[in-house]
């Protein structure tokens, strides 16, 4: 096949290791990524906490399991061979009552099931000997679970495209897609970009984009808002590394953890608060298109009905840093409302489907020539490369499909 034009939408770090990948698999390819923002990685690689997860939570055979697993040792190579930060601080999973003790038992089940390495349960003094202000009952303790800087390294997997001679545009929204017989035609402003194959991955956009492409109207974006707290220097050295509470299996959240960052500051969050904007960092953005797509989707109407309660609950700890601290002081007392400041927030793209289902896997779609990434929450930043590798592979699988 002669050499192609490939776009990839979006430069946050799926979209900058897919177009990293693709060039490197056929280095006659003209690769080109397209990005709004006025550069790469503004949202949610830029907005997360710097998290390489070991694997612990995810169903095992689903691709967040298989994913995280290759893409956690892809990623420790690559930050090592480009002096990126990569510290193996390891992570605690606290249990503090009987309630919370049962789900730590099927959390390491599903654990050991995906092979996560060196994990191990621990009773109150082992939680001790790891994190000595900690208290619990027992915990799951993962020693390869690290930290990085996800934006340092998005903007190394940019630095490789442009090595292998592709092109990153920024300020270029795509705001049409036709698909033709020969391959799609990619509008940018007035400006029209032919292509023969595209990927998108555009993340808080992903459900707009891939409608642009012909794609079906679900699962639907539903944003929300991650807020951070800083804990303040006087009581960052009581956190080691990382502590977690046992997740509640009826969402895709982790909870309310403790965080320290490469830098060695510690940050408390994120909690899970409905956005009023797509890209609402702050309480006070509302943007009414966003907001209208949110609330027309039947599968929103349907979550909310089921779950309003919890809604409330994350609303009420997101105004109130009392309440939003309780949170967290059943696995780190000493540090209260007062022991931090408000830091900086994030927004994760959440899948929504029609049912009301909150969209727990990656989920990757092909359009005929596009392939579209739909649902590419955390663990994707650890998973950066290997989905990657999956998504070459899907890309490549069906290269000369028609549509």
């Amino acid at each position: 096949m002669a050499d192609r034009v490939v776009v990839v939408v979006g430069a946050g770090i799926v979209g900058l290791a897919v177009a990293r990948e693709i060039g490197r698999r056929r280095p006659g390819d003209r690769v080109v990524v397209l990005e709004k923002e006025d550069r790469v990685a503004v949202h949610q690689t830029g907005h997360n906490s710097g998290v390489v997860h070991a694997g612990i939570y995810y169903r095992p055979g689903s691709l967040k399991a298989v994913l995280c697993a290759r893409g956690r040792e892809m990623l420790r190579e690559y930050c090592a061979e480009r002096s990126l930060p990569y510290k193996e601080c390891g992570k605690l999973v606290i249990a503090v009552d009987d309630e919370e003790t049962a789900r730590l038992d099927a959390l390491e089940a599903r654990a050991v099931e995906n092979v996560v390495p060196g994990l191990r349960r621990v009773d109150s003094a082992g939680i001790r000997d790891i994190e000595p202000f900690a208290e619990g009952v027992a915990a799951l303790y993962s020693p390869h679970t690290a930290i990085t800087d996800f934006r340092r390294v998005a903007e190394a997997f940019a630095a490789d495209v442009v090595a292998a001679g592709g092109e990153i545009r920024t300020s270029c929204a795509v705001n049409r897609m036709t698909r033709t017989a020969s391959g799609i035609e990619i509008g940018v402003g007035e400006q029209v970009l032919h292509a023969d194959r595209a990927v998108l991955c555009a993340g808080l956009q992903a459900d707009t984009v891939a409608r642009l492409a012909g794609g079906d109207p679900g699962p639907r974006i539903v944003p929300f808002r991650g807020e951070y707290m800083n804990v303040v220097p006087a009581k960052s050295d009581l956190v080691r590394g990382l502590v977690y509470p046992v997740p509640d299996p009826r969402y895709p959240f982790l909870g309310v953890h403790f965080t320290r960052r490469v830098s060695g500051t510690v940050e408390v969050g994120p909690n899970a608060v409905l956005a009023f904007a797509r890209e609402g960092y702050r309480r006070t953005r509302f943007v009414p298109r966003d907001m209208a797509m949110t609330l027309a989707w039947p599968g929103f109407r349907r979550m909310a009905r089921q779950h309003w309660r919890t809604g409330f609950d994350e609303m009420y700890g997101s105004v109130s840093a009392g309440a939003y601290m309780r949170k967290a002081q059943r696995y780190i007392p000493a540090i209260g409302a007062a022991d931090v400041v408000r830091g900086a927030a994030g927004v994760r793209a959440q899948a929504l489907d029609a049912d009301g289902t909150l969209v727990d896997d990656f989920r990757i779609d092909r359009l005929g020539r596009i392939t579209a990434v739909r649902n590419a929450p955390s663990p994707a930043a650890t998973s950066s490369l290997a989905i990657a590798e999956y998504v070459a592979d899907v890309f490549e699988d069906k290269a000369d499909a028609a549509d």
